[in-house]
Parts: C-alpha cells; structure tokens; sequence
C-alpha cells in the first residue's frame, strides 16, 4: 500500500539520488513554485501535496537521465509514496519520455513551469540584482525568443504547458515569475 510521504522523508529521498547543488537548488525551487500556485488556485488544502511533487519532480533526473520519469516511478513506489504522487511527477514528461498525461491542474502547473523556472532563472541571473525580484515579464520575452538562450529549456513544452492551462504565453510567464519570487530558494 502506497502512502503519503512528509516534506522532511521527501528531502531526504531527493539526497539519495541527487547531489548536484543545481539540481537541489531546482527542487526547491520547482516545490516554492508549486506550493505558490497551490494556494492562489484555491488549492491551499493540497499545498503540501503539490510542493512534495515539485520537490520530487526530477528525482531520477540526476542519476538516470535516459530514463527520466520512468525510473522515477521505480523508486518512489519503492519507497511506498503515494500513487498520485507517483503519476504526478512522472507525467511532468509527457510526451518527453513518458505517455502519461497530465490531468489534475497540479499536474498542468508543473509541466508548464518546470522548464520556465529555468528559462526564468538563467534571465534573471544576466541582471545586475541577479535576481528574479526586479524581473518583468518584458525582459524573460526577449530572452525566450533567443533560442540560443538557456537552449536546454524546451520553448515547445513550456507552450504545451500554457496551452494546457488554457493561459497565454504571458500569462503563463508572468505569473511563474511571481510564484519565483515567493521562494526562498532562488536568491
């Protein structure tokens, strides 16, 4: 039987197969991102929920990268961890790696914002504050545009994602941007 796991148990799992500061740093990041939405779309009752699956998020990315979101689901049933958790995290690669779909609007929010924290925060680090907190919208476009910049953020996921969603691209990107600066973790 599989059960819900605590913030703390979820910490130390996220230890066990990544080591890189990077990839932690994304973790806590991804989880602050998750938790903000959470709460602004009426789902504070789940706000743990959702920031333990941004935290988990990529927990088989580090050490199985060419089986990311498959290897993933191995582990955390592994570990016991709940079954929505479970299809939550893997879906995060839909159409990526994996076929599973994301269904829930925690799901939709995780695909959408995952590859955006990233395009987010190499931006904000080519700023003088270095710092998502001065960020707009005006200046992530521009960068986005760039194909050559943060190359590895995938534009078309991050479109999909929008597209899920229902949000435009601006809508999308601004309100990431907001939910970046409610974390602790990025600065």
């Amino acid at each position: 039987m599989s059960t819900a796991i605590t913030r703390d148990a979820a910490w130390q799992l996220l230890n066990e197969y990544n080591q890189d500061a990077f990839h932690l740093k994304h973790a806590l990041i991804v989880e602050g991102v998750m938790r903000y939405f959470a709460k602004e779309l009426g789902y504070g009752d789940e706000e743990d929920f959702w920031g333990i699956v941004g935290l988990l998020h990529d927990l088989d990315f580090e050490q199985y990268p060419d089986q990311h979101c498959i290897k993933g689901q191995e582990l955390m049933r592994k570990n016991n961890i709940d079954e929505r958790m479970i299809h939550a995290t893997a879906s995060h690669g839909y159409s990526i790696t994996v076929d599973i779909k994301p269904e829930h609007m925690m799901e939709k929010i995780l695909y959408a914002t995952d590859e955006l924290t990233g395009l987010i925060g190499a931006a904000a680090l080519m700023r003088p504050s270095k710092s998502v907190k001065d960020l707009e919208y005006k200046s992530v476009k521009k960068k986005y545009k760039s194909t050559g910049f943060a190359a590895g953020c995938s534009r078309e996921v991050i479109e999909r994602g929008a597209a899920m969603l229902g949000w435009s691209l601006e809508e999308l990107i601004t309100k990431t941007i907001l939910a970046m600066r409610s974390c602790d973790a990025v600065d």
